[in-house]
């Protein structure tokens, strides 16, 4: 079993709802979760014109690998309705890979760790919220040290807490 860290976002519908479904089926997808973060919610980055997101992260565990996980983490994601048809644009349900154990991965299809994790406040905030010291397997850096390098993005905590798969 790998220890994974995933972030989850919506930005339409009912979000709150699409957390919780999207968290529901990784736990049927052979995805174990462990632990899941406050949710945040958080200025659009690159794609400003568009409603805030909900976002946050969990930690689990897995057997697959990582292809497998994002084959699965792409099914769910055209389940809950999620289209690509703006680069970065308003979005259902969004899944991320963050971390797969001690993995580094370079492929066309999948980079791990998040190539943006190191950038990113609404992926820090959650991630050294439920992991403050995991470091990152290329820069070296606690979660909470590479939070420091983000202040200048907004992020406020949502008072919605989704619930751990069969609570």
């Amino acid at each position: 079993m790998k220890t994974i860290y995933l972030s989850l976002g919506s930005n339409q519908g009912n979000r709150e709802a699409y957390l919780q479904e999207a968290i529901d089926r990784l736990s049927q997808a052979r995805v174990s979760v462990l632990r899941i973060s406050s949710v945040y919610e958080t200025e659009p980055q690159d794609f400003p014109d568009q409603p805030w997101f909900l976002n946050l992260v969990l930690e689990g565990s897995t057997e697959l690998f990582p292809m497998q996980l994002l084959s699965r983490i792409q099914a769910i994601e055209a389940e809950l309705g999620r289209s690509r048809r703006i680069p970065k644009g308003p979005r259902t349900i969004d899944i991320d890979i963050l971390l797969f154990g001690r993995f580094v991965v370079d492929a066309p299809r999948l980079v791990i760790p998040h190539p943006r994790l190191h950038q990113r406040r609404f992926v820090l905030e959650p991630l050294a919220e439920i992991a403050p010291e995991l470091r990152h397997p290329v820069f070296r850096k606690s979660m909470r040290e590479l939070l420091e390098g983000t202040k200048d993005q907004a992020v406020r905590k949502s008072a919605f807490r989704p619930a751990l798969p069969g609570a």
